[in-house]
């Protein structure tokens, strides 16, 4: 019985909910809005877009651990890469506070 209350409680944590919940904090906490993304006449896009201070947007993608954007995805976010609008794909909180370190944000 431990075993599997230990597997739910691992799950939520890397749960695409899980991230996303903790996402929309991380750049509340840095003065930006989180918002989903949905475009019912296209597939593909991102599922998040940070709006973040100075004019900065990101566009993230979230995935639970492990699991890879599909081929539409893939081909829409390499479009959006090459008009210079990259996507990051995040499948955890740790991947979440490294692509905002890594872009010069203070955690």
């Amino acid at each position: 019985m431990e075993k599997k209350i230990e597997n739910i409680v691992k799950h939520a944590e890397v749960s695409e909910k899980a991230i996303e919940r903790y996402l929309v904090n991380v750049v509340k906490q840095l003065g930006g809005v989180c918002l989903k993304y949905s475009n019912s006449n296209e597939v593909g896009y991102p599922d998040r877009v940070a709006l973040m201070p100075q004019g900065r947007t990101i566009w993230i993608e979230l995935k639970s651990r492990g699991r890879r954007p599909s081929k539409v995805q893939r081909v829409r976010f390499g479009q959006m890469a090459d008009i210079g609008h990259p996507v990051y794909v995040l499948g955890c909180k740790e991947e979440v506070d490294n692509v905002f370190k890594s872009l010069g944000y203070d955690l």
